[in-house]
């Protein structure tokens, strides 16, 4: 058995695995400790146009949410969405070192702040290679059909990894 890391996670990732499987179920199976910064929490409670992934998330009392907003550096705050910069700047804090974030420029910056990554499509395949019934090719379609744009490159290389 693989050692389970902690994670700290953002909002399109969350919004993704439920749009991909109906729930965030792989999660515990993979990471021990699974983090929400407050303004993650607040940015899906928004709930978008049609409240999408707010009574899924809601009634997960495992996920480890914080309740109280996360102090963040000027650079952080002025380069990225209150989200994202959140995920960085409380992974920095708490010394947890994976984070999970789709868009390209936080993916850069917490690379920069030495952060491992993952995302959507990344938690999907450690789930599925993990024994988690996930068919990737409709899991895809599924986020698509939420209006979750993946490039065709990052598609390709899932379907590759998980042999569809």
């Amino acid at each position: 058995m693989l050692e389970k890391k902690e994670l700290v996670i953002n909002t399109t990732p969350i919004i993704s695995l439920i749009a991909a499987t109906g729930s965030l179920d792989m999660l515990p199976l993979l990471y021990s400790r699974v983090w929400v910064p407050f303004e993650v929490c607040k940015e899906i409670q928004a709930g978008g146009v049609d409240g999408f992934a707010i009574s899924e998330f809601d009634k997960l009392t495992w996920l480890h949410k914080q309740q109280q907003p996360t102090k963040i550096p000027l650079l952080l705050q002025n380069s990225l969405d209150s989200g994202e910069a959140a995920v960085i700047q409380l992974a920095l804090q708490q010394g947890i070192y994976l984070v999970a974030i789709d868009e390209n420029v936080g993916r850069r910056f917490a690379r920069l702040s030495g952060l491992t990554l993952t995302g959507s499509l990344g938690i999907l395949l450690k789930a599925q290679k993990q024994g988690y019934p996930i068919l990737m090719t409709e899991a895809i379609r599924r986020m698509r059909q939420r209006g979750i744009w993946l490039s065709d490159k990052v598609v390709d290389f899932a379907l590759r990894e998980a042999g569809e």
